[in-house]
């Protein structure tokens, strides 16, 4: 694993499209990459929000790859890197994969940062129309897990 380079820009936004995940905010200087003689397997990145919270967000494996704990590794990663809170989206269906990392659910909007509020109310309107099946949940791994060791081990 290493950090990305402006050289790695282009697999990194391939394999965000080729993931189906949000293709905004894809600055190389944020991410890390999983690399090997076959290219990029693996990226993930840490945003900074207007209202100063941190996303764990663009998290993507190369589907042959995936299954391996690449995805994993980048999660701790970032994890040990940036500390809590850190927060994240995702589908609802990956929900338990986070909470294996020590995130939990945040269902309550009083409890969300204001970037988050923002997010899911236009998230809502926008997944009723594009995908109606798909639903969106936002996670945090809140500021008691201030050592990675001290949450659940990872899938």
């Amino acid at each position: 694993m290493r950090s990305a380079t402006a050289g790695d820009q282009p697999a990194i936004r391939w394999m965000i499209r080729r993931a189906g995940i949000n293709p905004l905010g894809l600055g190389w200087r944020r991410f890390v990459v999983v690399e090997t003689s076959d290219g990029i397997l693996a990226c993930g990145q840490v945003k900074v929000h207007g209202d100063g919270s941190r996303e764990l967000a663009s998290l993507a494996v190369a589907e042959r790859w995936q299954g391996r704990g690449l995805a994993r590794a980048i999660i701790e990663h970032l994890q040990r890197q940036v500390g809590p809170p850190l927060w994240l989206t995702c589908r609802a269906r990956l929900v338990p994969l986070y909470t294996r990392f020590g995130f939990r659910e945040v269902t309550e909007a009083r409890e969300l940062s204001p970037y988050f509020r923002r997010l899911m109310r236009l998230a809502r309107v926008i997944l009723r129309i594009v995908r109606p099946e798909e639903g969106l949940a936002v996670m945090l791994w809140p500021e008691s897990c201030t050592n990675p060791e001290d949450r659940p081990v990872g899938g």
